[in-house]
């Protein structure tokens, strides 16, 4: 089975998705079920990068991506993923999930969903934080609806459209809200990993998430990732 990512169907018609929630509470470190005071740092929300994140150069055979990791919040996602591109893990990997007016997938480098492994050689297990939303741009780790399942496969939120409407105002701040009006998912919220976001090269991802694809979502024409460069970091 291929790691996946499961959610309420709340896309346009026209992306033929039909997902279903299968997440499952044991799977997270941190559970966060009602908003009882908004938390006033949501890094999301800026372009800056701070000193105690991490900037990414994600360079694709369609163009270069640059975003931000978050190594507070998401510690176990974030050493994965910038372990991973500093080794040349993802180098020649492919995007192999590509749903349009939903995300975008890749980090596996057997290239059809089944492949990848952490950098500890065995699944770990979900982060949740309440300052991280699956807003557009967010990126987050695949899992499937095992317990215990992330491995190295990633996606990148590319829905533009405005959900502001379907995010649950008991755990999602004003602001986050206010920011699903320029698209996301937030079906996913408290259910996934977000470790990132993309502030710079959105239109990359959309590039990507136009291209033809068969009945597994997979691209007709590969594109890859040719490399994951951390910047001004030890890694």
């Amino acid at each position: 089975m291929g790691l996946m990512i499961f959610g309420v169907h709340l896309l346009s018609k026209s992306t033929g998705a039909s997902l279903s929630t299968v997440f499952t509470p044991e799977s997270s470190l941190i559970q966060s079920s009602t908003l009882d005071e908004e938390p006033t740092n949501l890094p999301q929300l800026t372009k800056e990068v701070k000193e105690n994140e991490k900037e990414v150069r994600i360079t694709t055979s369609l163009g270069t991506i640059r975003a931000k990791v978050f190594p507070e919040l998401a510690p176990k996602a974030v050493e994965n993923f910038l372990t991973h591109g500093s080794e040349g893990y993802y180098n020649g990997t492919v995007f192999h999930r590509v749903i349009p007016n939903f995300m975008i997938q890749a980090g596996d480098p057997e290239g059809d969903g089944t492949g990848g492994e952490s950098i500890w050689g065995e699944p770990f297990e979900t982060e949740i934080s309440n300052q991280l939303f699956h807003i557009r741009g967010a990126i987050a780790m695949a899992k499937t609806n095992a317990p215990v399942s992330i491995g190295s496969q990633f996606y990148i939120v590319q829905n533009p459209a405005d959900m502001s409407e379907t995010a649950d105002p008991t755990i999602t701040p004003k602001e986050i809200i206010e920011a699903y009006k320029n698209g996301g998912y937030p079906s996913l919220d408290q259910n996934y990993t977000v470790f990132g976001q993309v502030i710079e090269g959105m239109d990359i991802v959309d590039a990507i998430s136009k291209t033809e694809t068969d009945q597994n979502n997979k691209p007709l024409q590969e594109i890859t990732i040719e490399s994951i460069e951390v910047i001004n970091s030890s890694y």
